[in-house]
């Protein structure tokens, strides 16, 4: 057995972090729906860092507003009845509107699905139908997670 060099021990080094850069630059682009917001529901310090960049997020797509309707509402839990329609739903705290290129088919409500498009903060009402969004992802499409 021969004695490592410093340079076998850096190169060994290297090959371990260059990896974990990686995978961190990847993470980045992953956004949770809760990392949306800090504890006094302001939009989080990663949201604000994120605005305007390219995320990716998973979640369920809600029941629609209306049909032929060109954007979504994203939640963290299945929800089988639309909550912007039914006073016995239960409102979901963690929310996203989606905001799609072309139009799209609607998904189970059970069925995961991971969105990628770009982040916009601040609030938003939609000409038709009134609802109010206060956080996006505009230019979006998705794929089945």
């Amino acid at each position: 057995m021969t004695n490592p060099t410093r340079r076998s021990i850096v190169a060994g080094l290297a090959a371990g972090f260059v990896p974990a850069l990686a995978r961190s630059a990847t993470a980045e682009d992953m956004l949770k729906l809760r990392e949306l917001y800090d504890a006094n529901q302001n939009f989080s310090a990663l949201a604000k860092e994120l605005e305007g960049r390219t995320v990716s997020v998973e979640g369920f797509m809600a029941p629609p507003l209306k049909a032929d309707i060109e954007f979504f509402v994203l939640t963290k839990k299945p929800m089988s009845v639309c909550p912007f329609c039914e006073t016995e739903a239960e409102w979901p705290d963690d929310i996203l509107a989606v905001y799609t290129r072309r139009g799209f088919d609607v998904v189970p409500f059970n069925r995961g699905i991971e969105v990628t498009g770009e982040l916009s903060l601040g609030p938003r009402r939609h000409e038709d139908t009134g609802f109010l969004s206060m956080v996006r992802i505009e230019n979006a499409r998705f794929s089945y997670g």
